[in-house]
């Protein structure tokens, strides 16, 4: 169960209602599980989180695949739950191989992969495990993805870092339709 409880729009302060009106109904009624369920608590924030969520999702010159790619690389060295479970299949449906998505999930070693996913994973094991990336690294993003690729690669990361941190703080609930299995953790 999480520990924060849904907001409400009598939960939040006054002056953010207009915000959580308009996030309530972008969504069309009350945010009740997933990370945005705790970030609706400011929800001004919320509404801005949300732009660049946008952005990144829909406008960005990342491929569906090295999204999906990058968001299940940050719930796993995150340890998080929700995030994992939330985008495992999507992922397989965009195209990452049941092996490679079953490695990264159980920490094996990885499959052969193709030109545009070794260096998503890489940067990401690499700066969550040591909060650097070395220049063969970057270099190798830079390469793939060009400097937009690159800034959209790694804000996509720390984005959902943001909803990682959220999740795991506030132990948010699996969400319900969840067909993979959970992290050994």
């Amino acid at each position: 169960m999480s520990r924060v409880s849904p907001a409400t729009r009598e939960s939040v302060p006054q002056n953010q209602r207009a915000a959580y009106d308009e996030i309530i109904g972008a969504r069309g009624g009350p945010v009740r599980t997933g990370p945005v369920s705790v970030l609706i608590n400011s929800p001004e924030m919320a509404k801005r989180a949300s732009h660049l969520s946008s952005y990144l999702r829909q406008e960005s010159s990342l491929s569906a695949k090295v999204q999906e790619l990058a968001m299940l690389t940050t719930a796993r060295e995150l340890d998080c739950q929700y995030i994992w479970n939330a985008h495992a299949a999507s992922g397989r449906r965009a195209g990452l191989s049941d092996a490679l998505v079953d490695a990264i999930r159980d920490r094996r070693d990885l499959p052969t992969m193709a030109a545009d996913e070794a260096p998503v994973v890489n940067l990401g094991r690499e700066f969550f495990r040591t909060h650097q990336v070395s220049d063969a690294t970057f270099q190798a993003v830079l390469r793939q993805f060009g400097r937009q690729g690159l800034t959209e690669l790694t804000t996509l990361m720390g984005y959902y870092g943001l909803l990682a941190f959220n999740a795991n703080t506030c132990a948010i609930d699996l969400p319900a339709e969840r067909t993979e299995s959970v992290l050994p953790i």
